[in-house]
């Protein structure tokens, strides 16, 4: 997947779990190095990047995080009922990271080089059986995008990130699809897994 940039500096948010373009991600704030994180977006209105955590935890001693991962945007912050500090951010362009260091405080920085964004494809009538599933999941999840379902069903690349996001695959699954770079391969392979999920 070619660059669409420069290398950029950034702050990175290693997460258990993986964002996708488009998706929507709910954050509790409450280390330093990461209410820091946030008043840097904030003050700049610059996105931060989000990777899946390879080795170590999300709190603590600062983890490693995988090469690709995705840009995220703040887009709502709020004060929890707990006190800490809440934000919502969504998923933008996806990116490699061409190396890291980390800051005294833990802060882990990236130099990252953007990802261009995938070509919209039709969904072909073969994966059309992916789209229902999506609107079923939809309904029983009520995930935030769930009203524009019925626009973007043509979208192989929507339909594939949002499954990606809903099915119960495993962490080291979803990062295997965020770095595919053919919406078709992605929903070929999700309609593969799917027996996996049916009920007995």
């Amino acid at each position: 997947m070619a660059a669409t940039k420069p290398d950029l500096d950034l702050p990175l948010f290693p997460l258990s779990n993986v964002l996708f373009p488009g998706g929507h991600l709910q954050l509790r704030i409450f280390e330093p190095r990461y209410i820091d994180l946030v008043r840097e977006c904030a003050r700049t209105g610059r996105s931060f990047g989000v990777c899946m955590i390879l080795e170590g935890r999300e709190a603590g001693q600062p983890a490693v995080p995988a090469a690709v991962g995705t840009l995220a945007t703040i887009t709502d912050f709020h004060t929890r009922e707990d006190g800490l500090l809440g934000i919502v951010a969504e998923g933008g362009l996806r990116f490699r990271v061409t190396r890291t260091r980390v800051r005294s405080d833990g802060q882990v920085r990236g130099d990252i080089a953007l990802w261009r964004a995938e070509e919209v494809l039709p969904l072909p009538a073969e994966f059309g059986l992916l789209a229902t599933i999506l609107e079923r999941l939809a309904d029983q999840m009520m995930p935030p995008w769930r009203h524009d379902v019925a626009q973007r069903l043509d979208d192989a690349s929507w339909v594939g990130y949002r499954l990606s996001e809903l099915l119960p695959l495993d962490p080291d699954e979803c990062q295997h699809m965020l770095e595919l770079d053919d919406p078709l391969q992605r929903l070929a392979e999700l309609r593969d897994i799917l027996p996996r999920f049916q009920r007995a």
